[in-house]
């Protein structure tokens, strides 16, 4: 299994004003603009760092998961899923085909969303083959539309790195106890990749780059 971030988060709906307040600096602090590159840089850091521990995806982006084999239901290692944009299935030689969408269909879930068959079983995919399926996920598609817990961690996080930049003690697992409990209640469940029945072996995945417990 392969998991890709095709869009990165979208710069204009990061708080970055909001952010400035958050760290109470002054208006003319940069007037050349040179810190905003770095201010961004800590707000995706902070999504990212939030996103691996929730196993969430905050703010809406497109995402491509490739398998060689696949459940009936598949299990989708992200959430909340948006929309199933497209399955591609994709033999031996690399020949494509795009799965028509009236054979399948999304079942959402805050934990564990599933690509569910519809009027038939899921197709078979060659040996040698993979099947690619491109997702739009995310729980907001603005900042303000964000819960208003996960917007205040983000903006505690991304503080606590713009105040320790220069730490090179921290740890990669750094993260203030006022940021984990906001998060807590967010925290992904155990997953598996199938349907969940006694047998099946768990797989348990914090969405993001080094996710981690």
């Amino acid at each position: 299994m392969m998991l890709s971030e095709m869009t990165p988060v979208p710069e204009a709906v990061l708080p970055q004003e909001a952010f400035k307040a958050h760290l109470r600096l002054g208006t003319g602090f940069d007037e050349a603009g040179l810190q905003e590159a770095v201010l961004i840089s800590f707000l995706c850091a902070a999504i990212a760092a939030i996103e691996a521990r929730t196993g969430k995806v905050l703010l809406a982006r497109d995402f491509l998961l490739t398998l060689s084999t696949w459940r009936d239901p598949q299990a989708l290692p992200l959430a909340p899923v948006q929309m199933i944009q497209s399955v591609t299935l994709v033999d031996g030689s690399g020949s494509e085909q795009l799965l028509a969408p009236q054979r399948y269909r999304l079942e959402p879930d805050s934990q564990q969303p599933r690509l569910r068959p519809a009027g038939g079983p899921l197709p078979t995919i060659a040996s040698g083959g993979a099947v690619r399926i491109a997702i739009r996920a995310g729980m907001a598609n603005s900042w303000a539309a964000l819960p208003g817990d996960l917007a205040q961690a983000v903006l505690m996080l991304a503080a606590h790195y713009y105040e320790f930049r220069d730490d090179t003690r921290l740890q990669g697992g750094c993260m203030p106890f006022g940021v984990t409990s906001l998060i807590e209640r967010y925290r992904a469940l155990r997953v598996s990749l199938g349907v969940g029945a006694a047998g099946d072996r768990g797989f348990g995945r914090n969405f993001g780059p080094g996710a981690g417990a």
